[in-house]
C-alpha cells in the first residue's frame, strides 16, 4: 500500500510498524509518528494508506512527548518511595513537566531522594508498553484511586479508547504516546514542590505537585539551570521591589498598584503607541468597564467565557465587568450608518479589562486579574483584509525591532468547532498567508488552533534569556459582525454589506509586557522607557544650588532627575545609583560649578566624561528621540 512519509510517497507492506518503517527508511532520531494528524508511538502498526510525519526531539511535539515520559518516570519514583501516594495527572508543560499526587506529604528536602530514584529507573532503559483496556479492567486496575476512576468514567462517556502504559513496572492511565525507551532521558532534575487543586478547581481536594525538567543531554540541563539562576536574578517582582515600580496587596490579589516610577514606564509605552496610532490613522476611543448582561449574551462571552468574568447588579439587572473591549467598539460602530468609502475604520483603545484567574496561578505582572490591552478593531471590506494585515505586520515589526526583540510568527487555522461558512474561512486563511508571504515573513502553521470565530496570527518574542513570550495577535473575525448585524452601504447604494472585523493587540497586556521588559533588560531600561533618567550627586552642600540648576534644566526638557543630598560618602551614593539602575549619574563639585560643566557617568560605567549642561541635554534628547537601547558616548561629546 502507498503512504506519504514526510511529504514523500512510498510503498510499504500492510501492517508495518512505525519502528520497521523508520529502520527501512534509514531515519535517525525519530521518537514518534504523527499519522493523519494524530500522535502515536513507534510501536503502532500501519494498516491503511495515510499521511505520516516523523517526530524528533527537535520538534516541539517531540519535547512534549519527552517530558510526558519523564513525568511517568517521576511518578514511578514517587510510588516506589511512597507506596500510598495516589498519582492523578502528570502533563508536559512549557518547560518540563509536573505530576500531582494525593495522599503525599513531602518537603523540599525529599526532592533529592526522589530524583535519585528516578535516575535509577532511567538507567533500566525500560521500553514503555501500551495496552488497550476495557472500562471494567481499567476500574479494577485503579480501584484504589478515585481520581483515575473519575477520568475513566469521563473518557468512557466520551467514547474514548482507554489505554494504559507500563513504564518500568509503573502502570498509569494514559493516552500516550511515549518515548521508545526511557534511556533517551540523559539528564533529569526534580525542581520544586507546591500545592495544587485537583483539576485546577479550588473547590476540590488539594494535591501535592512535583515539578521536574529533563533533557536529551547533560549540557542542556546545565544550560537550563544556568538560565534559571539568571532568571531568578531578573525576576520582575524582585526588581520591582528594589526600584519601587509596582506592588500587589492582600486587599487586591492579582490587581497591581502602580508606583510613580513604574507608572512612568507604563505611560512611556502608552505614549509611544499613541504616536504610532496617530501616524497609522487609528481613532482612539474609550468604552465603559461595566456593561449589561444582554451585550455579553449577544457577543457569546456569556456562554463561552462566563467563568472568567466578574458580575454585579445595577437596578436589579445583571451586568458584567468587561473581559474584552470588542463588544464596546461594536456598539460605537452601530451608532450610525457607515459607507464603504470610510473603510478601513481603525478603532483603538487602551482598555482596562478584568478576568478572573485562580489565586494559585497569579504571578506578579504575568498573571493578573485586571490589565490594560492596547486593543484595536479594524472594520473593513473583504478586499481590504490583506492590506490591513500587512499594515499591522509592519507595525508589529517596527515596535518589536525598536525594543530589540526577535520574534517568530504562527498562523493558527480553522478549529473543529468553527463558526461560519467554510468558504469565508478559506478566504481568510489565504489572505493571512498571502500577507505574511508578501511581507517576507516565515511562519509556522498551527493546525486547528484558530479562534472559533476566525483564523489568527500570533507572535512570540524572544527575550535576553532566550525565553519565548506570546504577545501580539491578529485575529480575523466574521462572526461578531454577524451576531451584531453590522452593515455598511456598498457601492451599489444598499445596506446589504457586512464588514469584516480584525482584532489586534501588539503589547497584548501592558502589565505583562512591562513584566517581560523588566526581565529582558534586567531592570536597566533604555532612556526613553526609564523611570529615572539622571541622578545628580553634589560633592558637598555648597554645590547644591548648582545641582538644583541642572535638575531644573532637565525638568524643562521633560527628563526625570533627582538630587542625592544625603549625608553619605560619594562612593556610596554612586554605588546606590548604579544598583537602582539610573541611566546617568552626574557628579558636581567645585570644578564643575566654576566651569559650568557636568561630569557624567553612564550606567554600568559604560563611559565617563565631562561636558556642558547644554550638550548633556542635547545628547539625552537625541537618545530619547531615537529610542536607542544603549547609551552612546559620541552623543555627549
Amino acid at each position: 500500500m502507498k503512504i506519504k512519509l514526510d511529504g514523500k510517497e512510498i510503498e510499504v507492506k500492510k501492517g508495518i510498524s512505525g519502528e520497521e518503517l523508520i529502520a527501512m527508511q534509514g531515519l535517525k532520531d525519530v521518537i514518534a509518528l504523527e499519522i493523519d494528524n494524530k500522535l502515536v508511538d513507534l510501536s503502532t502498526t500501519i494498516t491503511t494508506p495515510c499521511t505520516i510525519k516523523t517526530i524528533t526531539l527537535k520538534d516541539q511535539k517531540g519535547m512534549e512527548i519527552f517530558w510526558h515520559s519523564s513525568a511517568h518516570v517521576l511518578a514511578a519514583a514517587v510510588r516506589k518511595l511512597y507506596p500510598n501516594a495516589k498519582p492523578t495527572i502528570g502533563p508536559p508543560i512549557e518547560n518540563g513537566f509536573y505530576y500531582d499526587f494525593a495522599d503525599l506529604k513531602i518537603s523540599e528536602e525529599d526532592l533529592e531522594k526522589i530524583e535519585k530514584e528516578a535516575l535509577k529507573i532511567i538507567e533500566s532503559n525500560a521500553k514503555p508498553e501500551r495496552r488497550i483496556v476495557s472500562k471494567e479492567e481499567a476500574l479494577e486496575l485503579f480501584k484504589d484511586n478515585k481520581y483515575k476512576k473519575e477520568l475513566i468514567e469521563e473518557f468512557s462517556e466520551n467514547g474514548e479508547e482507554l489505554t494504559v502504559y507500563d513504564i518500568a513496572g509503573f502502570i498509569d492511565l494514559c493516552r500516550g504516546p511515549h518515548l521508545p525507551s526511557i534511556g533517551l532521558i540523559k539528564a533529569f532534575k526534580v525542581l520544586k514542590t507546591s500545592g495544587a487543586y485537583w483539576r485546577g478547581d479550588a473547590n476540590n481536594e488539594q494535591l501535592t505537585r512535583i515539578y521536574g525538567i529533563s533533557f536529551p543531554s547533560r549540557e542542556e540541563l546545565k544550560q537550563y539551570l544556568k538560565q534559571l539562576e539568571e532568571a531568578e536574578k531578573r525576576d520582575h517582582r524582585k526588581i520591582a521591589r528594589q526600584l519601587e515600580l509596582f506592588s500587589i496587596h492582600e486587599e487586591g490579589p492579582g490587581f497591581p498598584f502602580w508606583h510613580p516610577k513604574g507608572y512612568r514606564i507604563y505611560r512611556a509605552l502608552e505614549e509611544y503607541m499613541r504616536e504610532l496610532l496617530f501616524r497609522e490613522e487609528y481613532l482612539e476611543v474609550k468604552t465603559p468597564m461595566i456593561l449589561n448582561k444582554k451585550l455579553w449574551l449577544q457577543s457569546g462571552h456569556w456562554d463561552h467565557y462566563k467563568e472568567n468574568m466578574y458580575f454585579t447588579k445595577i437596578d436589579n439587572e445583571e451586568y458584567a465587568v468587561k473581559p474584552m473591549n470588542c463588544p464596546g467598539h461594536i456598539l460605537i460602530y452601530k451608532t450610525r450608518v457607515h459607507s464603504y468609502k470610510e473603510f478601513p475604520l481603525r478603532m483603538a483603545e487602551f482598555g482596562l479589562v478584568h478576568r478572573h484567574e485562580l489565586s494559585g496561578v497569579l504571578s506578579g505582572l504575568f498573571r493578573v486579574r485586571c490589565f490594560t490591552q492596547d486593543d484595536a478593531h479594524i472594520f473593513c471590506r473583504e478586499d481590504q483584509i490583506k492590506q490591513e494585515i500587512r499594515n499591522i505586520l509592519r507595525l508589529i515589526n517596527e515596535i518589536y525591532s525598536t525594543l530589540g526583540f526577535k520574534y517568530k510568527t504562527n498562523l493558527s487555522t480553522r478549529p473543529e468547532d468553527y463558526m461560519g461558512r467554510l468558504e469565508l474561512w478559506n478566504k481568510a486563511e489565504q489572505a493571512l498567508k498571502e500577507a505574511l508571504k508578501e511581507e517576507g515573513m516565515s511562519y509556522e502553521i498551527k493546525e486547528g488552533e484558530g479562534a472559533f470565530y476566525g483564523p489568527k496570527i500570533d507572535f512570540e518574542i524572544t527575550d535576553a534569556l532566550g525565553r519565548e513570550w506570546q504577545c501580539a495577535t491578529i485575529q480575523l473575525d466574521f462572526q461578531m459582525p454577524e451576531r451584531f448585524d453590522l452593515t455598511y452601504m456598498g457601492e451599489d447604494g444598499t445596506m446589504n454589506h457586512r464588514p469584516v472585523m480584525i482584532h489586534r493587540a501588539i503589547y497584548g497586556s501592558l502589565e505583562r509586557f512591562i513584566g517581560i521588559l523588566i526581565e529582558h533588560f534586567a531592570g536597566k531600561m533604555p532612556l526613553w522607557l526609564s523611570p529615572e533618567h539622571v541622578r545628580i550627586i553634589p560633592v558637598a552642600d555648597r554645590h547644591l544650588s548648582y545641582a538644583e540648576k541642572i535638575r531644573q534644566e532637565l525638568k524643562k526638557n521633560k527628563f526625570y532627575a533627582t538630587i542625592d543630598d544625603r549625608d553619605a560618602s560619594l562612593n556610596k551614593k554612586i554605588r546606590e545609583a548604579q544598583l537602582e539602575k539610573v541611566n546617568y549619574i552626574v557628579v558636581v563639585g567645585d570644578k564643575e560649578v566654576e566651569e559650568g560643566t557636568v561630569n557624567i557617568r553612564a550606567r554600568d560605567n559604560k563611559f565617563q566624561l565631562t561636558t556642558t549642561i547644554e550638550k548633556f541635554i542635547e545628547g539625552l534628547r537625541k537618545e530619547r528621540e531615537e529610542k536607542i537601547l544603549e547609551a552612546k558616548k559620541e552623543y555627549f561629546e
